[in-house]
């Protein structure tokens, strides 16, 4: 039985190999649980994990919840069949509690186990709709999730992570940044739309255009997880 109706079932027998977080943007835990649960606003998530760590299913995870909307990642393109959706209640101004986090973490330990999923496949909404979507945003600690083995954060020395010279090194690094955001998962779309996307995760502090400490953080991180090297259908 699911609490929220805005589901159905997973398109052409997709299973769940993606997880997406979110934050709410509403003013309460309250106010996103009755926005996810009302048949006219046409959204839903899997879990909604209140502020003191409350975690509520909403939609079974072997359905499809209405939490993506459009975007991609890698080869998928209906990223709602192929995902788990997870909110966290949060207007987007502030940061995240504890106790919402360790739930989180519990949650993704028992959803990655479950379902076979890779830690680099949990992605930020941000990550899939770049210039549509900012969620969870720059407060949401991602290096604490890869720390713990639930999502993945890139190896590359403090110089290289801190790196904004404006040098040359720096002006040639704008096909290398994006050859490699590609190819680690970030959909195709305009250039400062994606190096937005990127650093709202991996460098929330960094301004301007591309410098070669984002090629070198994407870099590694294509190296290591290439999104479809396994050879995941679309």
């Amino acid at each position: 039985m699911s609490l929220s109706p805005n589901c159905g079932p997973r398109r052409d027998g997709a299973r769940p190999d993606l997880v997406v977080i979110h934050y709410t943007g509403m003013s309460s835990h309250h106010a996103a649980l009755e926005r996810l649960c009302d048949p006219a606003a046409e959204v839903s998530a899997h879990w909604l994990i209140s502020e003191t760590g409350d975690t509520l299913a909403l939609v079974p995870e072997d359905l499809r919840a209405w939490h993506a909307g459009a975007g991609a990642w890698g080869a998928v393109r209906d990223v709602n069949s192929r995902s788990i959706g997870i909110e966290l209640a949060n207007p987007g101004d502030r940061p995240f509690p504890e106790p919402q986090i360790a739930a989180l973490e519990r949650l993704l330990a028992d959803i990655l186990a479950r379902w076979a999923i890779p830690p680099e496949r949990v992605i930020a909404h941000s990550d899939m709709a770049p210039g549509r979507k900012i969620d969870p945003g720059p407060r949401f600690d991602w290096r604490r999730l890869a720390l713990g083995g639930l999502s993945v954060w890139p190896e590359v020395s403090e110089g290289a992570e801190r790196g904004n010279r404006g040098n040359a090194e720096d002006r040639e690094a704008g096909a290398a940044f994006h050859a490699a955001v590609r190819d680690f998962g970030y959909p195709d779309l305009a250039p400062d739309l994606v190096l937005t996307a990127f650093r709202l995760r991996f460098r929330p502090w960094a301004r301007g255009p591309v410098q070669a400490a984002d090629a070198a953080l994407a870099a590694d991180l294509a190296r290591r997880f290439p999104v479809d090297g396994a050879g995941t259908a679309a």
